[in-house]
């Protein structure tokens, strides 16, 4: 039985939580910015999102993309990445770049700077909040002159449930 977990705990995805209605929720508010953007959440995107959001993990564009064939949506590598593209475009979505993979974005519609903490056992991924770290880069680049326009951190390790297998 999956429990409940309170919708502000940022890493849920390494917690027992109800997923059915983290996914329900994510895509309801998919909609609405999509639809707030003038933009269209067609059945590929929303199958790929839905895609990525059965579990906390990173998918490779070729795993989104098999999925998408086997039902039916076409087999071309552009089907994938074109929905991918729209997805992280319209903060639905991040790319993870260490694994050259995507994970739906668990804080859809709300500004962050997510930090993003990558089980290397079971590929879990977690969305932390690194406001402060942002802060902190921002800060020493400003101090060198630069502007940081986009920043990705990551960070690999093992979540609780792969700890506790290892002990």
């Amino acid at each position: 039985m999956a429990l409940a977990r309170k919708p502000a705990d940022p890493l849920h995805a390494f917690a027992a939580h109800d997923h059915g209605h983290c996914s329900r929720d994510a895509l309801a508010r998919a909609e609405a910015i999509t639809t707030a953007a003038g933009a269209r959440l067609t059945p590929v995107r929303r199958r790929a999102l839905e895609i990525l959001l059965e579990d906390h993990r990173a998918l490779g564009a070729y795993d989104v993309l098999n999925r998408l064939a086997g039902e039916g949506f076409g087999n071309q590598p552009p089907v994938a990445y074109r929905a991918l593209e729209f997805l992280v475009a319209h903060g639905l979505a991040h790319r993870i770049q260490r694994l050259n993979a995507f994970t739906a974005c668990t804080h859809i519609g709300k500004a962050h700077s997510p930090a993003f903490l990558i089980c290397r056992s079971c590929s879990t991924v977690a969305e932390a909040a690194a406001g402060a770290i942002r802060t902190a880069l921002d800060a020493a680049a400003d101090e060198q002159g630069f502007v940081v326009e986009m920043s990705t951190i990551e960070a690999l390790g093992l979540c609780p449930a792969c700890r506790s297998a290892a002990a």
